[in-house]
């Protein structure tokens, strides 16, 4: 792995820091929101629960384009979320952090499906008996659902991360494919893929996509496993 990544350019290396970098910083800024989400359409019973559902689904439908142009208008700098946010010095449009943003909403689906379906597992009869001894629901949802649920969480936050950093039509219409800036490992692969005699770092640059991808599912299985056991001998 070293070794293939000292043989990258330093366009494609700049490239995969930087997939890296927006594929944690998006999983690890949604997950929060995912297991709050997710136990709302697991445990909640409110109206407007279906609308919520289907608004978390929503990008898995609708073309990856469609979900960065509107990004780019609520959130580039004459939009009403981007206009409200530089003058704190918070852009996105054309940044790092806008690939960050774009990555996690398209992932974010998938991370609340994976955690909504752990969390349906979970016996509610456990909260319950833990509600009759007096523990708080913060208390019941810390020290039992969130253990029971944690393989699920682990599933979810991998896939979010892997499909971050597969994340391509979102990213580049988004935030475009600026090199050094913005361009991450997919953009470069077609940036790469448009120009003459470049099949030796197309080839590169997917070889190091196929081997994060593995890493990171058998990862999520040690994990999970590991957070299995753990809760079986709770």
């Amino acid at each position: 792995m070293t070794g293939l990544f000292s043989a990258l350019t330093q366009t494609e290396q700049d490239a995969l820091l930087l997939s890296l970098k927006v594929a944690c910083v998006a999983t690890a800024a949604s997950l929060p929101v995912g297991i709050a989400v997710a136990w709302l359409l697991a445990r909640g019973r409110f109206a407007g629960r279906g609308l919520l559902s289907a608004l978390v689904y929503l990008p898995l439908v609708l073309p990856p384009v469609v979900t960065g142009y509107a990004l780019l208008l609520a959130f580039g700098r004459h939009g009403p979320i981007g206009a409200m946010l530089e003058p704190l010095g918070i852009v996105f449009a054309f940044r790092w952090t806008g690939a960050a943003l774009a990555c996690g909403i398209m992932g974010f689906p998938l991370m609340v499906r994976a955690i909504r379906l752990s969390i349906e597992a979970v016996d509610l009869r456990l909260e319950q008996a833990a509600g009759t001894l007096g523990a708080a629901p913060l208390v019941r949802f810390a020290t039992i659902t969130l253990p029971l649920a944690a393989p699920g969480i682990i599933a979810g936050a991998v896939l979010a991360f892997a499909k971050a950093m597969g994340e391509f039509g979102a990213t580049i219409t988004f935030v475009s494919n600026i090199p050094g800036e913005t361009q991450t490992l997919p953009s470069a692969i077609y940036s790469l893929i448009q120009t003459p005699g470049a099949e030796a770092g197309v080839l590169r640059l997917v070889v190091i996509s196929v081997i994060v991808s593995v890493a990171a599912v058998l990862a999520s299985e040690w994990l999970s496993q590991v957070a299995a056991r753990r809760t079986a001998g709770r």
